[in-house]
Order: C-alpha cells, then structure tokens, then sequence
C-alpha cells in the first residue's frame, strides 16, 4: 500500500556530515506545480545554500506516477536520483522533498554525497507521520437536514471514511470503503432501513 503525509504537513530532518549540513524538508504535494513552489520556497528559505536538490512522486496509480528529481549544481547522480529512489523504496506518493546543502569545506566524493543525501531523505521520512493510500469504492448516501448530523457521526464512529458532504435540498454524504456490503447494513441500521446507497465510482483516500 502506498503512503503518504496529511495534508499541510512539513517534516524537517537534518544530518551533518564532514561539517557539511543537509536539511531535507517532505511535504505533501499535488502535482508538479505545488512542487516547484515547495522548491522555490525553500530557496526563499536558505537564500545562502549552495544546493538545494529535490525529488518528487506524485499519483497514485502505478501508470499515472509522475517522477522528477534535480541536482541543482552536484555532480550529476549524485543527489536527486538517490533522494527519489528513497521515496521509490518506501512507496511514496504525492510527496516532495527538498534537501539543502551548506557546504562544509570538505568534498564528499560521489559515494559520499549519494549516501549524505539519501540519508537525509531517509531521516526526513522515518520523523515522519505517514497514512496509508487505498483505492476505496466510492457510494452516496442521500439524507434530511434533520438527520444528516447524526447519521454522518454514527458512520464516522464505526470508522466509515466520509470524504465529501455536499448541502443542498438533502444532505448527500460521500463514503468510502472497501467493504460495500458490510456498509450497506450499517448504513440500514442507522437509518432504520430508509437510507439507500448509490455506487459512485472509487478513489484513492487516505487511510
């Protein structure tokens, strides 16, 4: 299963290595657009740095998987192929990660600087607060006003994923699970049997 950050969430990890410094920031990201801004972001952030090296992964389908990595001045293969080969091992997706370098004034050698990033990215990752990603089936739930609180904090309580509650002359909740018949009767049982499901497709939601 593959995982990946909540939403809005940084993790920052740094290790030092022959007095040179890496941080490596993970965040969460849809697309190559939020990863260029969490690029630029973080030059705004360490303006003096000499390397500012990132990769990404982003999809959740295995043949919609969008993969980039860059150097930004370190000899080539050294930086962003390992970092994006670290987030390939441990099954990311929708994720960026940026690792600065501050020069320490002593050169790492190629082995060096593949293992100083890789291993800032895998720091950057164990810190971090991982959730799962499953493709679900998708159903809609059509109910009152008057009953639409408790219904969706029932279902919430038994664990029912709720990913979408849309107001208009009825409540219609969006529900995720990969269980379709064991949620039709719990559904019937909080509705007393008047709630009816309709088949919705099926996306990938966090777990």
């Amino acid at each position: 299963m593959p995982s990946t950050l909540p939403a809005a969430t940084d993790i920052l990890a740094e290790i030092e290595v022959k007095r040179s410094r890496f941080i490596a920031v993970l965040r969460r990201v849809d697309g190559a657009t939020e990863a260029q801004d969490f690029l630029d972001e973080q030059r705004r952030r360490y303006p003096d740095a000499r390397h500012h090296c990132w990769a990404y992964t982003t999809g959740d389908e295995p043949s919609e998987r969008a993969e980039r990595a860059g150097d930004d001045g370190e000899p080539g293969g050294t930086a962003g192929v390992p970092m994006l080969q670290v987030l390939r091992t441990r099954d990311l997706v929708d994720v960026a990660v940026v690792v600065t370098r501050y020069f320490g004034g002593v050169k790492l050698g190629a082995g060096g600087l593949v293992r100083a990033y890789s291993g800032a990215v895998a720091a950057v990752v164990d810190a971090a607060p991982l959730v799962g990603r499953e493709r679900l089936e998708l159903l809609t739930l059509e109910i009152g006003h008057g009953t639409a609180g408790r219904v969706e904090a029932e279902l919430r309580g038994r664990g029912v994923a709720v990913v979408d509650t849309d107001y208009g002359a009825a409540v219609t909740l969006t529900l995720a699970t990969r269980d379709p018949a064991r949620l039709a009767d719990a559904v019937a049982e909080i509705t007393a049997g008047a709630g009816e499901l309709v088949a919705a497709g099926a996306r990938w939601v966090d777990v």
